[in-house]
């Protein structure tokens, strides 16, 4: 034991020299609506209560994105009630107060549309399998009257019978309904297994197969609307016993019957959200298991967090520091349990994760043969205040039919889009970002990316590193005009432009770039369309100079 002990110790500690933060990172949260844990905290269906409510989850929101966090797993099935208005299940009584009573606003509308303006996805968190105590739960009583033959009890609990077919037809069409009237960026699936005290009829590998079932089905139904909507799921943290080290009887794959590896190997995940809520032995083998066998997939560690307050383990905050430089040095992302207390600052949590994850990361892209976006055009406006960028031009090639951007700024020429510390917003709705800066501030260089639905990024803005000034027209009839015959564009003397110029730039009296031409005494117009056009210089040290105007006949 003192051996291995020290083989963990050396192990993080070499981990975390040798870490750096990736671009490309799912850094996530589970958020539990189930009796307000982590929201709301107040309920009630006046005006009053619910704008309070608002409020509340825009500041959560606010916290998790200055923590850089970007994916968000918003509870929207509790047990056998829901967080929206649903045309197949209750409402819950987590928002109103009162189970079937509904607020006079959508909850889950509502957070997509917060976690999109802060850049973050947000996936709706489907529990599945449980509906609560069998005798007093709300959920567990309604279901039991609309399927009397299909729910189960497992000890104190209702449970859908996972070998009954209409388990996963009924689970599926929850997952429909949300998927096609939500602009979720996936559908998250909790405890999709068999309750652990369930004494299955058949094999192991029969068990298995009833699971796969419903999660073959919810895949066929979401996938046949939106392919682009995420699956992915919070599968026990160890998946099966390893050759060194056994799992202790409690692993996904034997106990419970979940093969979610499988499930990423046959392409019915696109995520895995394990629920690693152990230290040690118990943690790190297992967790390299899960690098190991994700199939190019993306896996989040599931953080157990809760465990640091003292009624649950006291755990230190060294403890979490640990997982998640290794978790980072196996390729894996991390998922907090739970939102609260990370957002509490639980034993100096969240200054530590601001510090960890100090710069944004975007959610890797997920595994699809749909084309990328073509790149952007972007312009640059230098004013005293600051930088004002606007984009336009980008066109989305695959059959999500719509587009985000990151922007990236950096000091240096070419601006570098592969390394994250130079990403400044992600998954940006606008065409347009102001970015503050005072006069004397090194200039910065910028470039920006287009981002379909599938995460695939285009290569960037046309002039990655051009700091260039807005498109001007004439002022007025006396500014002189450059001459041209047509073919060739007589310029300035010499000595009006400034020595550094290398290329020259043609745009349009709308401000788009039309050509670039090589830097000489005359420059070529020839195929250029009859108009008004601007010609600027670009010059070696990234600035740009208006030189004049032309018009083509």
């Amino acid at each position: 034991m003192k051996r291995l002990t020290l083989f963990y110790i050396v192990f993080v500690c070499f981990a975390t020299l040798l870490v750096a933060q990736p671009k490309q990172e799912l850094r996530a949260v589970w958020l539990t609506t189930l009796e307000g844990l982590d929201w709301p905290s107040t309920k009630g269906t006046s005006h009053a209560v619910e704008e309070k409510q608002k409020k509340e989850l825009c500041r959560i929101f606010d916290q998790l994105k200055h923590a850089n966090v970007n994916t968000i797993l918003f509870q929207a099935r509790i047990r056998g009630t829901v967080t929206y208005p649903s045309h197949i299940e209750p409402w819950d009584g987590c928002i109103s107060g009162q189970f079937n009573t509904a607020p006079h606003y959508d909850p889950l509308q509502f957070a997509i549309d917060e976690a999109h303006k802060r850049g973050m996805e947000l996936h709706a968190w489907v529990v599945t399998v449980p509906a609560g105590k069998w005798n007093t739960s709300y959920g567990a009583k309604q279901l039991r009257k609309k399927f009397p033959t299909l729910m189960r009890r497992a000890g104190e609990d209702a449970v859908m019978n996972p070998e009954d077919p209409r388990t996963a037809d009924y689970i599926a069409s929850i997952c429909e309904e949300i998927a096609r009237r939500y602009d979720v960026d996936g559908i998250h699936l909790d405890y999709i297994r068999y309750h652990e005290s369930w004494k299955h009829s058949g094999s192991r590998q029969q068990a298995r197969e009833n699971i796969t079932n419903i999660v073959r089905a919810i895949h066929q139904k979401v996938k046949g609307l939106k392919p682009w909507v995420k699956l992915s799921c919070s599968p026990l943290g160890k998946f099966d016993d390893l050759t060194r080290y056994p799992s202790g009887g409690w692993n996904a794959y034997n106990k419970v019957c979940q093969d979610a590896q499988g499930w990423l190997r046959d392409g019915l995940m696109d995520q895995l959200y394990p629920m690693m809520y152990y230290d040690g032995r118990h943690y790190y083998p297992f967790a390299a298991d899960w690098s190991e066998n994700r199939y190019g997939r993306e896996i989040a560690a599931g953080l157990g967090i809760y465990r640091l307050i003292r009624s649950e383990g006291n755990w230190s905050l060294d403890a979490i520091k640990r997982q998640m430089y290794v978790a980072r040095q196996l390729g894996l992302g991390h998922c907090y349990f739970r939102s609260r207390f990370l957002t509490d600052n639980t034993k100096g949590l969240y200054d530590f994760v601001c510090e960890f994850d100090n710069y944004p990361a975007v959610v890797p892209p997920m595994l699809t043969h749909q084309p990328a976006p073509t790149a952007p055009f972007l312009q640059v406006e230098r004013t005293t205040q600051g930088d004002n960028l606007s984009w336009n031009g980008a066109q989305d090639n695959s059959d999500g039919d719509y587009l985000t951007y990151n922007v990236y700024a950096s000091t240096t020429l070419p601006v570098d889009i592969n390394d994250g510390r130079n990403l400044i917003a992600t998954r940006q709705m606008q065409q347009q970002l102001s970015v503050r800066r005072n006069v004397n501030d090194t200039p910065l260089y910028y470039a920006v990316t287009a981002v379909n639905r599938y995460g695939l990024e285009s290569t960037p803005s046309g002039n990655t590193h051009l700091p260039s000034l807005s498109a001007r027209h004439p002022k007025n009839d006396t500014e002189h005009l450059l001459p041209n015959d047509g073919y060739s564009l007589q310029l300035p003397d010499a000595s009006q432009l400034p020595p550094q110029t290398s290329l020259f730039y043609i745009y349009s009296m709308q401000g788009n770039l039309v050509t670039k031409r090589p830097f000489g005494k005359v420059v070529s117009v020839v195929g250029i369309p009859q108009g008004v056009y601007e010609l600027r210089s670009y010059n070696t040290d990234g600035t740009t100079h208006h030189i004049g105007y032309f018009l083509i006949k």
